[in-house]
């Protein structure tokens, strides 16, 4: 089997290269290093690794052309919703027009392909007021970011059903673990508190903090992503969270328990268009064989733990 990881030097993208490489797939990468680095594939030795533009046509359809895939994974993207605000036409030039370039070169080249997985993000579910969100709850994306993530799954999904091309998408929701960068402007809250705890920097709250997440550690999102392979999963949008809410008040109290530590805050005012509350129904992907093993404390621990190995 040969695999296509777009956005592999990522932080989801680097697991999840180095799990496919564990079973045995093929992989090449295609990054660009804005956001990711080649440090963050353990596996990298044994990846075909390229530095290039996804937006960059020529290329993408000469690489596909003479690789042929089996699968495809495209999580390259700019996961900024600031910097979508900041850059809305070159942001949707990489999250919308490079995967529907793809899909179309695909289409029209009638490329051989087991599966074509495309990562959204909850972040098109908004603030609406149901919960917890299944994947055909109403959608309400709330920045260009969530709007092209939205758009470009319809694309995916339609492309499959149309053309009879093998196309999956999945929302990821709060996604943490080792290999995010807490000073990248993408990172996640985890990842920043975690920098906090270990070098007692202060740490700023936006609101009272009794917004809610789902957090889900990384591990449960490749076994997601590998499952949705292996079940040959098609024409279908999965959810890939925990299943449970979490206060960022609650996060910050267990994570002071698991690091021995306590955290120096800084109460700020909320951010206008933050979302209040998320959490995930994830029943579509149970009955994929789908189950977490990890809960919020198990995961804090191992996180810190590998914080803690690397600083040693």
């Amino acid at each position: 089997m040969k695999a296509l990881v777009t956005g592999g030097a990522g932080f989801i993208g680097s697991h999840l290269v180095d799990k496919l490489v564990e079973q045995g797939v093929d992989v090449v990468v295609v990054d660009d290093l804005s956001m990711g680095s080649v440090d963050n594939i353990k596996s990298r030795d044994s990846v075909t690794i390229h530095i290039e533009d996804v937006c960059n046509e020529k290329f993408m359809q000469e690489l596909l052309q003479k690789e042929k895939f089996d699968y495809i994974y495209f999580l390259a993207a700019v996961a900024s919703v600031a910097d979508s605000i900041e850059r809305p036409s070159e942001t949707h030039e990489i999250n919308h027009s490079a995967v529907l370039n793809t899909l179309e070169y695909i289409r029209t080249e009638k490329l051989p392909l087991k599966q074509f997985l495309f990562t959204s993000s909850a972040a098109v579910y908004g603030n609406l007021p149901e919960l917890p969100k299944k994947e055909n709850s109403r959608v309400d994306p709330l920045s260009p970011y969530a709007i092209d993530k939205y758009a470009t799954e319809r694309y995916v999904l339609a492309y499959g059903e149309l053309y009879d091309l093998p196309t999956v998408c999945v929302r990821f929701f709060n996604v943490y673990g080792p290999g995010q960068n807490p000073s990248s402007p993408y990172s996640g809250v985890l990842s920043i508190l975690t920098d906090c705890l270990e070098n007692d920097k202060t740490f700023t709250l936006y609101g009272d903090g009794s917004q809610t997440r789902d957090f889900v550690y990384i591990e449960d999102v490749i076994q997601a992503l590998w499952l949705i392979t292996v079940q040959n999963a098609r024409h279908q949008v999965f959810n890939i969270a925990n299943g449970y809410e979490s206060t960022l008040n609650n996060i910050i109290q267990t994570y002071e328990k698991v690091a021995g530590r306590k955290l120096t805050i800084d109460f700020a005012k909320g951010r206008t268009g933050e979302v209040e509350r998320s959490v995930a129904n994830i029943s579509r992907l149970i009955g994929l064989g789908y189950s977490t093993n990890w809960s919020m404390e198990r995961g804090l621990t191992k996180y810190w733990e590998g914080v803690q190995h690397e600083a040693s």
